[in-house]
C-alpha cells in the first residue's frame, strides 16, 4: 500500500468506478496541474540546495544536507574506485549538466526570470570546466576531484553528447551574451574538431587504462543520433559547410546488424541492441533527435526525426506508471560511503578490465544500498520516460499520458531522495506547458 498524491486521487476514483472513459472535470484537471507545479518547484529547490556543487556541476547523490565525499586526485589517477569513476557522486557531471540545461532553458523560455538565466549560465560554466580538465584534446570529464581539476580517467559518448546538447540548447534559447556565445561556440568547434580527428572515438586521459572509451561512430540508438546531432549543431552554429557535408554523408551511411542508415536508426526510435532493465540513457539520444527535428529544413529528414520521436514516446510511456510502486513509508537502506566499494578494486589495464571492476562493485552496491535501485527504478525511470513522451512532436501522446505524468511529478517527496536523477521533472513540466504553443515550440 502506498500514499497517493491528492491531486490525482480524482483520476483514480474515476477509474475504480469504471468511468475512466469520462474526461475529468476542468476543476480536477486544474487541481492536478497545481499540485504537480508546486511539487516541481520543490524539486527545483532541492536540486539547487543539495546537488549543484561549487563548480556548477550537478552531482549524482548526496545526503539530505547536501554533503558528499568527493574523490581525491590520487584516487582518480589510480583509477579508483574504477577508471570510469562509476558509483561516485561525480560520475555524470557532463551528462547531467547538459541534460538539466534543457529544463532550465525551458523554464526561462516560459517565465523569463533573471534568476533562471543565472542558473543556466552556472551550468554552462560547469560544462566549460569539464572541457578544460584532462590532458587530451576532445576529452570531456565527468567531474573533478578535491583539487578542482582532476577528472576520472575515462569519459564516454553519453557524457560528451549531452555536453554538446546542453551548450546548443543554451545558445538556441537566446540566453547567451554575444561574447559568451562566441566563447562557447569556439570551445564546441575545438572539441568537435578533435573528435573528428579520432574518427569519433572518445579520448581518455593519459592515466587511463585505454586510449579511447567507446565511439559516436556506432550504428545504434546510442551512436547514430548523437553523431548526427553534433554535426548538425556545428553547422547550425558556425555556418561552416564542412559540418553540413559530414552530416549529409553520415546520415546516409549504413552499418550495423541489421544494416540501416543513421537516418533510419533515428526514424526507428529508441531501440537497444540488448534488453535493458532501465532505459533512462535513451533520453540522451532522444533529446538529440528532438534538436535535429528542430534544426532540419529538409522535409524527408525532418519527417524521419519526427517518426523516431513519436515511436520513442510510445515505447517509453509504459514505464511512467512505475511511480505508483514507490511507497515513501518503505524506503530502503542507503549507502553514502562509496569508498567501501574500493575493497573490490584492482588495477585495470584495459577498458574491459575497468568495466569488470565496475561490474563487480555494482553487484556489491546493490546489496549494500538497496535504496539505489529503489530510487533509480521508481523515480528516475518514470520521470525520464515521461520526458521522452514530452519531447514527442505528436502532442496527443503527451495529452494521452498527462494524468500519469502529473501524478509522477506530484508523488515524490524530493527532500527524502538521495539521488539527483529526479531533475527531469522540470523539463517534463515546462515542455507540457509549452505543448501547443507555436511561439515556444520554435525555441524548445
Amino acid at each position: 500500500m502506498h500514499l497517493l498524491p491528492k491531486s490525482v486521487i480524482a483520476f483514480l476514483l474515476l477509474a475504480s468506478a469504471g468511468l475512466a472513459q469520462l474526461p475529468p472535470s476542468p476543476q480536477k484537471i486544474q487541481a492536478a496541474v497545481r499540485g504537480a507545479e508546486a511539487n516541481m518547484e520543490r524539486a527545483h529547490q532541492e536540486i539547487w540546495r543539495r546537488f549543484i556543487d561549487e563548480h556548477g556541476i550537478l552531482i549524482d547523490f548526496s545526503d539530505t544536507n547536501g554533503a558528499f565525499a568527493r574523490p581525491t586526485a590520487d584516487e582518480f589517477r589510480q583509477n579508483q574506485p574504477n577508471a570510469l569513476g562509476w558509483w561516485t557522486p561525480t560520475e555524470n557531471g557532463a551528462m547531467f549538466n547538459g541534460l538539466y540545461l534543457d529544463g532550465i532553458c525551458q523554464r526561462w523560455l516560459h517565465r523569463r526570470e533573471e534568476a533562471d538565466r543565472f542558473k543556466a549560465r552556472k551550468l554552462v560554466q560547469g560544462l566549460l570546466l569539464l572541457a578544460s580538465v584532462g590532458d587530451t584534446p576532445g576529452f570531456i570529464g565527468r567531474g573533478v576531484a578535491t583539487d578542482g581539476k582532476t577528472p576520472p580517467s575515462m569519459g564516454s559518448n553519453d557524457q560528451t553528447s549531452p555536453w554538446f546538447y546542453g551548450l546548443w540548447r543554451y545558445l538556441n534559447s537566446g540566453l547567451a551574451e554575444p561574447e559568451e556565445r562566441q566563447k562557447i561556440i569556439a570551445k564546441m568547434v575545438e572539441v568537435a574538431d578533435a573528435l573528428h580527428s579520432t574518427e569519433w572515438r572518445l579520448p581518455t586521459t593519459s592515466y587511463a587504462p585505454a586510449r579511447y572509451r567507446n565511439s559516436f561512430g556506432i550504428f545504434t540508438w546510442e551512436g547514430a543520433p548523437r553523431l548526427l546531432f553534433i554535426l548538425k549543431a556545428m553547422h547550425h552554429l558556425t555556418g561552416d559547410a564542412k559540418w553540413d557535408q559530414l552530416y549529409q554523408s553520415a546520415a546516409r551511411e549504413s552499418g550495423g546488424e541489421p544494416r540501416r542508415t543513421r537516418l533510419q536508426i533515428c526514424a526507428d526510435g529508441m531501440r537497444f541492441d540488448k534488453p535493458k532493465q532501465y532505459r533512462w540513457t535513451g533520453v540522451t539520444s532522444t533529446v538529440d533527435v528532438r534538436a535535429l527535428w528542430e534544426m532540419e529544413k529538409d522535409p524527408a529528414m525532418r519527417a524521419a526525426y519526427e517518426q523516431g520521436l513519436n515511436a520513442s514516446a510510445r515505447s517509453a510511456a509504459i514505464d511512467i506508471a512505475r511511480w505508483h510502486q514507490l511507497d515513501h513509508r518503505e524506503l530502503q537502506p542507503y549507502l553514502q560511503d562509496w569508498r567501501k566499494l574500493k575493497q573490490w578494486w584492482k588495477p585495470q589495464h584495459t577498458e574491459q578490465e575497468a568495466l569488470d571492476v565496475a561490474a563487480a562493485q555494482l553487484n556489491e552496491l546493490v546489496r549494500l544500498s538497496p535504496r539505489r535501485d529503489q530510487e533509480l527504478g521508481l523515480v528516475r525511470e518514470p520521470l525520464w520516460m515521461a520526458w521522452i513522451v514530452a519531447l514527442a512532436p505528436d502532442v496527443t501522446l503527451a495529452d494521452r499520458h498527462r494524468s500519469e505524468i502529473l501524478g509522477a511529478i506530484d508523488h515524490y517527496q524530493y527532500e527524502q531522495l538521495f539521488y539527483s536523477q529526479f531533475f527531469p521533472a522540470e523539463s517534463v513540466w515546462f515542455r507540457l506547458q509549452n505543448t501547443g504553443n507555436p511561439a515556444a515550440s520554435k525555441l524548445r
